[in-house]
């Protein structure tokens, strides 16, 4: 039965929280808890950590895709809850490590500078249409608006999957100019 009650519901909070998440991410990004006086050790060990949930993501979202098109609508749905989740973990770390340290500054040259910041600026904007996306997404499922859900979902995942790939490209690329 669908029930397009449960996505009207959703609606509102979905664009609320799609607006919220990139501007309280864009200010926390320039708060540092050295400038309020914590004496926080930078946490470095995070970003081959949240690079690696970017992979697992991508690795996720592939298997998900794998067990709807075999039938598996509830590991389709597991998959997906934990995509989600991964993708919530990533977000908190990549917060808690740029509160604590400086940005890293890109040092390639050449036409390598030219694709890391292709892949860098497609990455954040695409991260950023990604929220709405993926949330609108799962609430179709929810409301068992399958149709609506399959159609979205065309759009949304290889959107998804481009950000968390693009996600573990460029933290390849800039690990090496990380200082430790």
């Amino acid at each position: 039965m669908e029930d397009n009650s449960i996505e009207k519901k959703y609606n509102k909070f979905i664009i609320a929280v799609s607006i919220v998440i990139p501007v309280v991410v864009a200010i926390l990004f320039g708060v540092k808890l050295k400038d309020f006086g914590y004496n926080v050790e930078p946490l470095s060990m995070l970003p081959p950590v949240y690079a690696t949930i970017n992979g697992l993501t991508a690795v996720v979202l592939v298997a998900a895709v794998m067990a709807i098109k075999n039938g598996k609508r509830l590991l389709h749905e597991r998959l997906m809850t934990f995509a989600i989740a991964l993708s919530v973990a990533f977000l908190v770390m990549y917060v808690a490590y740029h509160m604590t340290a400086d940005s890293t500054k890109y040092g390639g040259e050449g036409v390598l500078r030219y694709v890391y910041f292709f892949i860098l600026i497609t990455h954040i904007l695409l991260s950023i249409a990604i929220i709405p996306l993926v949330l609108f997404t799962y609430v179709r499922a929810l409301a068992q608006r399958f149709d609506r859900h399959k159609k979205l979902a065309k759009i949304t995942f290889p959107l998804w999957l481009y950000v968390a790939v693009t996600g573990v490209v460029v933290y390849l690329m800039i690990s090496p100019y990380y200082v430790h």
